[in-house]
């Protein structure tokens, strides 16, 4: 989700889980160290660097005095989690002194910035107070990730969520419907789920394709060489997708702004009646959102 706020140190536009709305948001990054993915345009105009230490204080300082209703902080841009150790050791330190009221912190990663850190480093991270990972999955499909340019194959997309839960993090993994257009819209699907249910995370968020005007994959779609699936055929390869996935105990949505049909449903007990959800929107029995109501 975007915005722009001001009080805090916030450059350009900012992206955050739509979970973490009424967090502290502190920007501790700009733009994304990867920054190569073909559905994103979220931070072409940003090259990626750590904001000077003198704006985190700053921050830090104007949170402590004005933002004592909110229990949650969310650093960002895009990835802070590929920040060196020194730096984080230094802000959870900082956080849990100057916002002692705070009970999670949380952030973006990717299997790049996951995999740069050791076992040890990342318990560390978890007894600071970082608790909280967001990783973007996108697909389960070799050809897909490589195709987007995700910088991953799903066998290191599955270790290095696996080394993130064997290190106490809550992890929220999100996939996005509609990613391999309309030909493997479906193959894509079944595989994403696949990967999915071996991570078991504790959430997993849907989201459906847009077509930001910068993100590369819009250019592809406006000259033909991919072609989205209309609304029936995601809503179908949602169905695919929750049909493919299994949670021990987890939360699947797909609540964001960009899916037409919101779901929530606890995993595993709330399977079957998701499924049948679904089945009767495929059916027309139930409205879906409205074009002009989708957004990122």
């Amino acid at each position: 989700m975007l915005f722009e706020t001001e009080g805090l140190d916030h450059q350009g536009y900012c992206i955050r889980p739509p979970s973490e709305a009424y967090s502290i948001l502190l920007q501790a990054t700009l733009g994304c160290s990867h920054n190569k993915c073909t559905f994103c345009d979220s931070f072409k105009t940003k090259r990626f660097a750590i904001k000077d230490r003198s704006i985190w204080e700053k921050d830090l300082a104007f949170a402590s005095r004005y933002c004592r209703r909110q229990n949650r902080v969310f650093v960002m841009d895009g990835d802070a989690f590929v920040m060196p150790m020194r730096h984080w050791e230094w802000l959870l330190t900082e956080i849990a002194e100057q916002l002692p009221w705070v009970e999670r912190v949380g952030t973006y990663a990717n299997a790049k910035g996951v995999a740069l850190k050791s076992d040890q480093d990342l318990r560390r991270l978890r007894e600071l107070g970082l608790s909280m990972i967001y990783y973007g999955v996108e697909s389960g499909q070799p050809e897909v990730l490589q195709r987007v340019r995700k910088g991953a194959d799903p066998e290191k997309l599955l270790t290095q969520a696996r080394r993130l839960k064997d290190a106490g993090f809550t992890l929220s993994v999100t996939v996005i419907i509609g990613l391999a257009g309309r030909e493997g819209s479906l193959e894509h699907a079944k595989a994403t789920g696949e990967l999915v249910s071996k991570i078991d995370p504790d959430y997993i968020g849907a989201l459906t394709l847009m077509l930001p005007p910068g993100a590369p994959i819009t250019r592809e779609v406006r000259e033909g060489t991919l072609t989205m699936p209309d609304q029936m055929e995601l809503l179908a390869e949602l169905g695919v997708l929750f049909s493919h996935t299994t949670l021990s105990n987890g939360m699947f949505t797909a609540n964001h702004a960009s899916n037409y049909l919101p779901i929530r449903a606890r995993l595993p007990q709330d399977k079957e009646a998701v499924m049948a959800l679904i089945r009767n929107a495929l059916e027309g029995k139930i409205a879906l959102r409205h074009e002009w109501m989708r957004a990122l």
